[in-house]
């Protein structure tokens, strides 16, 4: 077993686990779909295919910087009348970053993490309209537990998030953690949030049990990180191979 790390990081974050009517909320974190969704696309996947086996991953997540709650309006016309479509309310995080893992057979998380290096499709974060502003890989995939590698891992908050929580007097020193629950043990919640079928036909999302747990917010890296180069998130696409078109 090993575990997959990933940094989202972001100008605008949208995880939704629900949708009605006009209204398209978010969660507060990334939700395992939405993840999932981002590996798939990684290695190329089509919306059809079958993704059983991401399904099947141990799926967790801290949050080490919150961002903040953004409400925006968006209109749209049918593709092929070009009516206008009704107002539609669309909620984003901004400036959040969490850290994501998944656990799972070695081989399958070792083509996850080689996948994000040259992925497919491009990663975004949760919607199209949401692409990272930083690396999302952290690192190959490591040899231990998701437990242990989300509350060990270094803090991923940016400089300013840092200097303004430290400034405030009742500023909290814990990092929440959302992970999915052991076998056997009752979840501290529930959420339809197991990809069953991306299809846009017929999505389909099962439940998944999670724990939360908080944890003392773990130092930063020891030595200061050198400036990388602008974020780049289309630098690594690779082209999806297609079926050749059918001719009669």
């Amino acid at each position: 077993m090993s575990v997959l790390l990933l940094r989202l990081a972001g100008p605008l974050q949208s995880w939704g686990s629900s949708a009605r009517f006009t209204r398209r909320s978010t969660e507060n974190a990334p939700t395992k779909s939405g993840v999932l969704g981002l590996l798939a696309a990684a290695q190329g996947r089509t919306r059809e295919s079958d993704v059983s086996d991401l399904a099947a991953l141990r799926y967790g997540v801290r949050i080490d910087q919150p961002g903040s709650r953004l409400r925006d309006f968006q209109t749209a016309h049918h593709a092929d009348s070009g009516k206008a479509m009704p107002l539609s309310e669309r909620f984003y995080l901004a400036d959040a970053i969490f850290v994501a893992g998944v656990e799972g057979d070695s081989r399958l998380v070792q083509e996850l993490y080689d996948a994000l290096l040259e992925p497919g499709f491009l990663p975004f974060l949760g919607r199209r309209s949401c692409p990272p502003s930083q690396p999302i890989t952290m690192g190959p995939p490591e040899n231990a537990s998701l437990d242990d590698a989300l509350r060990s891992t270094p803090w991923q908050a940016s400089d300013w998030y840092v200097r303004r929580r430290r400034g405030r007097v009742n500023a909290v020193k814990d990092l929440d953690i959302l992970i999915d629950s052991p076998v056997g043990e009752d979840p501290h919640i529930s959420i339809r949030d197991v990809p069953l079928s991306f299809n846009p036909r017929h999505r389909l999302y099962g439940l998944r049990g999670v724990h939360t747990s908080h944890i003392t917010t773990p130092p930063r890296p020891a030595s200061p990180t050198p400036a990388a180069p602008p974020h780049e998130p289309t630098t690594g696409l690779k082209p999806v191979r297609t079926a050749p078109p059918r001719t009669s």
